[in-house]
């Protein structure tokens, strides 16, 4: 029976509760069960050190998580998901395109999308002005996968 009491130690309880959080996280990404998993292993930490009652472990337990879901999750993300750069490498990866020369492979029409080829690849291109399928262009600008384009 000491078995049993040993596996039912609220720290222990704790813990494997943060482990299977944090392990649904990889199975359904969306960073937002993991701070419930982080929540509960604040839960396990305190528990190892300090007896408390039911009531003040699932109130620290929703705190911990809610606090740390609203204070890192936006944060996390933008590590997560590749949207935090420096101002250095986006001017870098701009002046990869900027001023370079690229051929029309569709027709441009204006406030509309056609496209280019630069550097063996094709891209989404605009322009303020339309343009034939086989004229030289000259990048002038990025958004995200759509370059802007003006005739030589």
């Amino acid at each position: 029976m000491d078995t049993l009491k040993d596996f039912l130690k609220p720290e222990l309880i704790w813990f494997l509760v943060g482990l299977t959080l944090l392990i649904l996280e990889f199975i359904m990404p969306g960073l937002i069960v993991a701070f419930f998993g982080v929540g509960a292993w604040i839960v396990a930490i305190i528990c190892l050190f300090i007896d408390i009652s039911l009531n003040t472990q699932l109130l620290i337990f929703i705190v911990s998580s809610v606090l740390s879901l609203l204070l890192l999750r936006k944060w996390l993300k933008g590590i997560f998901m590749g949207h935090i750069a420096s101002k250095q490498n986006m001017r870098e990866n701009l002046e990869e395109f900027i001023g370079h020369r690229a051929v029309v492979k569709e027709r441009i029409v204006p406030n509309g999308r056609g496209k280019v080829e630069f550097h063996g690849t094709d891209w989404q291109a605009e322009a303020d002005e339309e343009i034939a399928e086989g004229t030289a262009v000259e990048i002038i600008g990025k958004d995200n996968i759509t370059l802007k384009v003006k005739v030589l």
